[in-house]
């Protein structure tokens, strides 16, 4: 049986990763900085709570991250913990970088220190690449992080292409732009938008608040992220991969395909407040994932509509059971 370690299980992309993988017979353990006191609610909403043997870890002590994976001997690793907010990385720059890029760093030393077959997958970030001009990015496109976050993910994404080289390492990172789920905390702003149309059309008079309408992201869906993550491992070669739908749509138009879904106009409902941008920020990003295509067989399925069509469902729908 195959054993992976998900780095940062309780959160969207490791809960649908857990799934992916115990669907497809893996002894799956999952670390978390306290496991005994946090809740995987996400985990719990898949029912999968029960298949995941938690551990505990903190990412940025090597110590703990070495006793881990000494313990568990995982045949992949997936580096998904830290902190992932970008807005929140400009009041917690240092945890920020802490967590994405010392946590990445122990764990390519601990894999050099073991110097088991182990492969690792990194989450990078299209956030790297700052505002991409109109453009679609690629794997080779500069850098220009424009956030704590950004530059975190930068920092990780060049140590994992060092020890790739440098030590031989199976290291692979997936440059993801922006996937959205029901698993999405509301302290994201696409979850935000879906939950006050849902409560609107459910007949509440709240307004919706948001901050620049004019950006524009490459929006797909989580699950499908997630199997990218595990093609990636699957390679022979070690290498970064982009994954993007491909097209990008703005903020305004994000709010417009949920308030949509109940018939009603989203500007009749949604404030802008400039107390809610970012102290630099992206006006466009988008990606070009050929490279997924043409080597791990990987293209999105969900277009930005799909997307919020699915996350209104699952809001209505746990709306109603609760």
């Amino acid at each position: 049986m195959k054993k992976a370690l998900i780095c940062g299980v309780s959160g969207q992309d490791g809960a649908y990763l857990a799934q992916w993988l115990l669907e497809r017979g893996y002894e799956v353990y999952g670390t978390s900085r306290d496991a005994e006191a946090r809740g995987f609610a996400n985990l719990a909403r898949l029912g999968i709570n029960e298949k995941v043997t938690k551990i505990s870890m903190a990412i940025n002590d090597f110590r703990s991250v070495l006793q881990v994976i000494s313990k568990v001997i995982p045949g992949e690793i997936y580096s998904l913990a830290g902190q992932s907010s970008v807005g929140l990385s400009f009041e917690q720059p240092v945890e920020t970088l802490e967590s994405i890029s010392m946590g990445t760093l122990n764990l390519l030393e601990a894999m050099r220190f073991l110097g088991r077959p182990i492969r690792l997958y990194s989450a990078g970030s299209s956030e790297c690449y700052g505002d991409t001009g109109g453009a679609r990015a690629v794997e080779g496109t500069a850098f220009r992080p424009r956030s704590p976050y950004a530059v975190a993910k930068a920092t990780a994404h060049w140590l994992v292409a060092n020890y790739r080289d440098a030590y031989g390492l199976h290291a692979s990172t997936g440059i993801l732009f922006n996937h959205e789920s029901p698993l999405r905390s509301r302290r994201f702003v696409t979850r935000k938008i879906v939950a006050a149309a849902c409560a609107i059309a459910r007949g509440s008079r709240e307004r919706l608040t948001l901050g620049n309408l004019q950006i524009h992201r490459d929006w797909g869906w989580a699950p499908e992220y997630v199997e990218a993550m595990w093609l990636m491992l699957q390679q022979e070669r070690a290498d970064d991969y982009v994954i993007a739908t491909g097209a990008a749509h703005s903020l305004a138009q994000f709010a417009a395909a949920a308030f949509e879904h109940f018939g009603l106009d989203w500007q009749q409902h949604t404030d802008s407040s400039a107390a809610l941008f970012r102290p630099a920020d992206i006006d466009y990003s988008c990606g070009d994932a050929a490279k997924a295509a043409r080597i791990l067989n990987w293209r999105a399925r969900f277009a930005m509509p799909e997307v919020v069509s699915a996350m209104v469902e699952a809001e209505m729908a746990e709306a109603t059971s609760s």
